[in-house]
């Protein structure tokens, strides 16, 4: 798309403060991961005007720091065991026809991506709670990084960098646009639907393997204009990350990497049958139980082949703490990873206010349950950004002449080095409801304030410390321990159940 497919820019005065840019669009994406690049894929071969932004330097988001590759079912028949492992890392919180669905697409995806030159490995390998090797990774462990730039290279535009979503536009009860942020100032930005594929808020936490920019900023401007978030407490931690927060893929131990406490035992069958390979959360949980009962955890990967070439991203991480993973031990601890709750949408990526789709980490499709599959995520952001897309274009609404822009919710940047510490302390691994209420207290004495616009900076930390507060209160609802979510109080399951928030309520609704 060229720039002469917009309105031309007109400067106005925005409450005294700055000139408003405005452009017009068909779909906006917010987001340039690989459910937003796939979904502008998908929309620019419609013949749509599809304008895609990033706030930060392309390539941007999560994907990028992806070591793990797609988890593709082998074949027709190996949908229902996929399915089947997925619902046991989801701990009956997946909603199995949504998962069924993706599952069977996803074969449609890996020919499209190998037509295109992606060049996956031609064998799949084995991850965390999965049955069977079935996970196609490119580049050694840098397949994330990898599938964008391959994506990005086919879009016709590339996305604009430096633009940060502050507010939602609304035309009545639609969504009709959003109010951004770019390197001259404000822009707004008229547009037919929105879709959002903004990821997810990792960067609440001290310890985390996502990028700064990951603040939960689509969850909160879908909130605002009224969407419901959904189980936003259930958020995943990697177990095997680095003391400098660059994690260990765990294909590492599928390939046969050990974990050892600090008395050099070997300690994952005491926990789970499947040992090192459990889901994600038995293995964080076991890390933690060990962090804490001998002192240290590592990860033992000396008796891996050809380390160097298999796990480049690895060989380079520990060397930048002056470890060599050939003959040392590396020390691990689990870091914030991956939200499996986010925007409530359908298996279309429909959010349920009117122009307003969402994919990828943003969006709670029901594909995750309490604990994602180790490599779903990108399957996940595939799928569900060509479905979003498409299902946008088909609701595609003129832009209106006179949006509304949302009032932005900031909060003082200088709050958050006292905040993340707290976050660490009250809503990681293992939590507690006297830790959760102490925190929930703390957190709401922090002051957040509406302005008519922000900086970047006042934006992303209005949006985390909300996060903070809603993470907080999803987890005292949850009165119980599952997936990911653990309570020392409540250790045991109980009946199966949604959080959900609309507005100012937080209510339970029972799974399926």
């Amino acid at each position: 798309m060229r720039r002469k497919d917009y309105v031309p820019p007109l400067q106005e005065g925005l409450s005294g403060t700055a000139a408003l840019s405005r452009w017009e669009t068909d779909l906006l994406i917010l987001g340039a991961g690989v459910a937003g690049v796939y979904a502008a894929l998908w929309a620019e071969a419609e013949g749509a005007r599809t304008l895609v932004v990033s706030k930060d330097p392309l390539p941007s988001g999560s994907t990028p720091w992806a070591q793990g590759g797609v988890a593709f079912p082998l074949d027709a028949t190996d949908v229902a065991a996929h399915l089947q492992d997925t619902l046991q890392a989801g701990r009956g919180l997946v909603e199995a026809k949504v998962a069924r669905s993706i599952l069977q697409e996803a074969p449609f995806h890996l020919e499209k991506l190998l037509s295109w030159g992606l060049p996956f490995h031609p064998e799949p390998v084995r991850e965390g709670g999965h049955s069977r090797a079935r996970v196609r990774h490119l580049g050694g462990d840098r397949s994330g990084l990898w599938l964008l730039r391959g994506l990005l290279g086919r879009l016709s535009r590339p996305p604009l960098q430096g633009y940060t979503a502050l507010s939602l536009l609304l035309a009545g009860d639609r969504v009709a646009g959003a109010l951004l942020l770019g390197p001259e100032g404000p822009v707004q930005v008229k547009a037919g639907a929105v879709l959002l594929a903004t990821g997810g808020f990792g960067s609440l936490f001290p310890i985390s393997t996502a990028p700064p920019g990951a603040s939960g900023d689509g969850m909160v401007l879908a909130w605002r204009a009224g969407a419901i978030l959904r189980d936003l407490e259930f958020v995943q931690f990697h177990p095997t990350a680095l003391p400098n927060g660059a994690l260990v893929s765990e294909a590492a131990r599928g390939v046969g990497a050990v974990l050892l406490n600090a008395w050099g035992e070997r300690f994952m069958p005491r926990y789970a049958e499947l040992g090192e390979l459990a889901p994600r959360d038995v293995v964080a949980q076991a890390v933690f139980w060990e962090r804490q009962r001998t002192g240290a955890v590592y990860l033992d990967l000396r008796s891996i082949e050809h380390l160097g070439e298999r796990f480049p991203s690895i060989v380079a991480s520990a060397r930048a703490l002056g470890l060599d993973p050939t003959t040392d031990l590396l020390p691990v601890a689990p870091a914030a990873h991956y939200v499996m709750g986010g925007v409530r949408t359908d298996a279309g990526g429909f959010t349920s206010l009117p122009g307003l789709y969402a994919a990828g980490e943003v969006a709670s499709t029901g594909l995750h349950g309490a604990n994602r599959l180790a490599s779903n995520s990108l399957l996940e952001g595939l799928v569900m950004g060509k479905r979003a897309a498409l299902a946008a274009l088909q609701d595609l609404h003129g832009p209106p002449r006179q949006p509304q822009a949302l009032p932005v919710l900031t909060a003082p940047p200088s709050l958050l080095p006292k905040l993340k510490p707290q976050v660490g302390e009250a809503l990681g691994v293992v939590r507690e409801g006297e830790r959760l209420r102490a925190f929930l207290a703390f957190a709401e004495a922090l002051p957040l304030e509406e302005k008519p616009w922000a900086s970047r900076e006042e934006a992303e930390a209005g949006s985390l410390l909300l996060l903070a507060r809603l993470v907080a209160q999803g987890a005292l609802l949850r009165e119980e321990s599952r997936g990911a979510h653990f309570r020392e109080d409540f250790p045991q399951e109980g009946e199966p159940f949604h959080t959900e928030v609309s507005g100012s309520t937080l209510c339970r609704v029972p799974a399926g």
